[in-house]
């Protein structure tokens, strides 16, 4: 696993062993990166359900201004941890070892860009969605990976279904608080 372009570009990253980790595949993340680089310049990051970071890692490195990355497992934010240093990102990043779900519910506002990609069917990013329109900015993006027999909702609160995009056995759907202008 590697950061794919940007200033961190070709460093490698790490990630925890075993069955219940399933990192983002190089593909996948080249189709969420390549559909929202626009937005990615000077954003605010919320990477929820961390992992290794890669995903907010990949934002910074790409020109996003902070992320924040939370995670409950605590082997997962010592993983994430050490990838910030090797791409030495520690002073745009905050690292939170706490439940996800819990953290929008304590979370500051001001979030521009938020990834998600929980653990599959488990319910959670359908419990997220709706708790993440308290802590967005106005023209707002969330991507969510998720199995593709998870069909979310049109809409939570100001969040409005842009498209999903199949990817083998993975989707991506994408929200966005639109523009008064749209």
């Amino acid at each position: 696993m590697r950061v794919i372009t940007g200033i961190a570009r070709g460093k490698k990253l790490i990630t925890l062993e075993g069955l219940d980790v399933r990192p983002t595949t190089e593909m996948v993340k080249e189709a969420i990166f390549s559909s929202i680089h626009f937005d990615l310049p000077g954003a605010n990051v919320l990477d929820l359900f961390a992992g290794s970071g890669q995903l907010g890692i990949e934002a910074i490195s790409r020109g996003a201004k902070h992320c924040v990355f939370v995670d409950k497992n605590k082997n997962s934010v010592d993983i994430v941890k050490k990838n910030i240093e090797v791409c030495g990102f520690n002073s745009q990043t905050r690292v939170l070892n706490m439940d996800s779900i819990e953290y929008l519910s304590v979370a500051k506002t001001g979030i521009d860009i938020a990834l998600l990609d929980p653990p599959y069917r488990q319910g959670l990013i359908e419990k997220a969605l709706p708790l993440l329109d308290r802590i967005l900015s106005d023209n707002s993006i969330v991507v969510c990976e998720h199995e593709n027999e998870l069909v979310l909702e049109s809409g939570y609160g100001r969040l409005k279904k842009v498209k999903t995009k199949k990817y083998g056995k993975i989707s991506l759907t994408y929200y966005s608080i639109p523009s008064d202008l749209d």
